[in-house]
C-alpha cells in the first residue's frame, strides 16, 4: 500500500470509528507501528487528525470531506432511517430541495416509492439520475460548477439559480455541525449553495447522522436556530438534543433499532 493509500484508509476508518489505536491500524494494513506513526504525524501536520495516547482521532475542525462513494458506505442504516422519517414531512404538490449527499439520496429513494406528485430540485447528479424516470416527480437540477469528488454542483451559479425559487421544504446535508458553530463546511462553494437554500426555503430541515455532530469546517453556513427542523438518529448526544429543543427547533430522532417511527420534539 502506497503512503497516500494508507493515509486515505486511516482517514476513512476514523470517519467510521472516530478513533483508532496504532496497533489496530498496523494490523489492518499489515505494516509496522513505525510506518503508522509516520502516517499519523503527516496527517497531524495537515491538520486532519489529532494524535492521542497510543492512537489517533479525527480533528474537530474538518479539513476535507470523504469522496461520495466512501461516504455512501458509512452509517448507511442510520441514513435509511433518516430518509424514511424525512418523507413523512413532505406533502403532495410541494416543491422540495434535496441537497447533495448520501443521506439526501436516501430521501430520494423513499420519495420514489410514493405516488404523490412533487417537484424536486437538487444539485446532486446521483439523485437526479435516480429520479429521472419517476413520472410523479417534476425534476430540476441547479447546474453550476461540477464538484467531481461529490458528484454535485456548487458555487455561485448554482446558488444564484436557487435564489430565483420559492422552495417549500429543503433537506440540507452537512459534513459538520454543532451547537457553537452551527452548520459549516470545509468548502466555500458548498457554503454558497447551502446559504442560498436557507434563504429560498420556507421550511429548512437539516438531515444528518450523529457521527457528523461535534465537527466544524472553515466556512460558516448558519446557526442551528435558523433551521426549522433537524432529523438525526437517536445516538445524538443527549445534551445536544436538549440544547436543540431549547432553541425551539423541531428535533426528529430516527430510531437506531426499530424500522418505523421516530421521536419528535
Amino acid at each position: 500500500m502506497l503512503p497516500d493509500e494508507r493515509r486515505n484508509f486511516i482517514y476513512n476508518h476514523l470517519h467510521q470509528h472516530q478513533a483508532a489505536t496504532i496497533n489496530q491500524l498496523a494490523k489492518l494494513m499489515e505494516v509496522s507501528h513505525m510506518t503508522i506513526r509516520r502516517d499519523i504525524q503527516f496527517m497531524v501536520d495537515e491538520g486532519k487528525v489529532v494524535a492521542i495516547s497510543g492512537g489517533v482521532k479525527l480533528h474537530d475542525a474538518l479539513k476535507q470531506e470523504l469522496p461520495y462513494v466512501e461516504k455512501a458506505m458509512l452509517h448507511h442504516q442510520h441514513k435509511q432511517k433518516i430518509g424514511q422519517l424525512a418523507t413523512q414531512l413532505i406533502e403532495a404538490g410541494q416543491v422540495i430541495y434535496l441537497d447533495a449527499g448520501t443521506t439526501s439520496f436516501e430521501v430520494a429513494r423513499q420519495l420514489a416509492k410514493r405516488l404523490n406528485i412533487v417537484t424536486v430540485i437538487t444539485n446532486d447528479f446521483t439523485i437526479c439520475n435516480f429520479l429521472m424516470n419517476m413520472s410523479h416527480i417534476n425534476l430540476f437540477h441547479t447546474g453550476g460548477q461540477v464538484d467531481l469528488r461529490n458528484r454535485s454542483c456548487i458555487g455561485s451559479s448554482a446558488a444564484n439559480f436557487l435564489l430565483t425559487l420559492n422552495i417549500d421544504v429543503a433537506f440540507i446535508s452537512t459534513s459538520s455541525w454543532d451547537i457553537t458553530h452551527g452548520l459549516s463546511t470545509p468548502e466555500e462553494g458548498k457554503a454558497l449553495v447551502k446559504k442560498a437554500i436557507i434563504s429560498a426555503s420556507r421550511r429548512k430541515i437539516l438531515i444528518s447522522d450523529s457521527s457528523k455532530y461535534g465537527k466544524y469546517g472553515m466556512f460558516h453556513i448558519c446557526q442551528l436556530d435558523e433551521l426549522t427542523d433537524i432529523i438525526c438518529d437517536d445516538r445524538l448526544d443527549p445534551q445536544a438534543q436538549q440544547q436543540i429543543r431549547d432553541m425551539k427547533v423541531k428535533l426528529h430522532l430516527a430510531s437506531s433499532t426499530h424500522e418505523s417511527g421516530g421521536n419528535h420534539a
